[in-house]
């Protein structure tokens, strides 16, 4: 009976929140630290380099758990508002050629219909996969022309 007691005592202090709330409160600061830090890296990369992030967000938000679906959703809410802040930023720089972006947009808007219908037939498994080549793919592409380029 007093091991009853004892269970329905603890039971009471976890619901009541004084564990709980604690430890949960902890460990979502410092999700939301770690996530607005990587959010800062991230975005200097991605502002930087052009590559929009996404590349870096994905598998940051896959280690951290989620979806792999829920990943690429929710990298685009970072896109979009990295993607803004640095379009303004290149236009003050006057980094922008305009008409080839809108033409590329274009495009871009068409074929971002398609994406998300087609992931909806992709398993997290798969995904990860394809990913991953997509990545290896575009890392060596990229080294194997940073020996040809014309401005060093």
């Amino acid at each position: 009976m007093q091991d009853y007691g004892q269970c329905l005592g603890r039971l009471h202090w976890c619901r009541s929140g004084r564990y709980s709330r604690r430890k949960v409160g902890r460990e979502r600061r410092r999700k939301l630290i770690t996530l607005a830090l990587a959010g800062i890296v991230i975005g200097i990369i991605s502002s930087g380099s052009g590559l929009g992030g996404g590349f870096l967000v994905v598998p940051l938000l896959i280690f951290l758990g989620r979806e792999a679906k829920l990943a690429v959703g929710t990298a685009f809410v970072f896109i979009l508002m990295t993607a803004i802040s640095s379009i303004l930023t290149h236009y003050r720089l006057g980094n922008i050629d305009l008409r080839t972006g809108l033409i590329l947009a274009l495009g871009g808007v068409i074929g971002a219909q398609i994406g998300p219908h087609l992931m909806q037939h992709v398993s997290d498994h798969n995904f990860k996969r394809l990913f991953s080549v997509l990545l290896v793919i575009t890392a060596v592409w990229l080294f194997a022309n940073s020996f040809t380029s014309s401005e060093g």
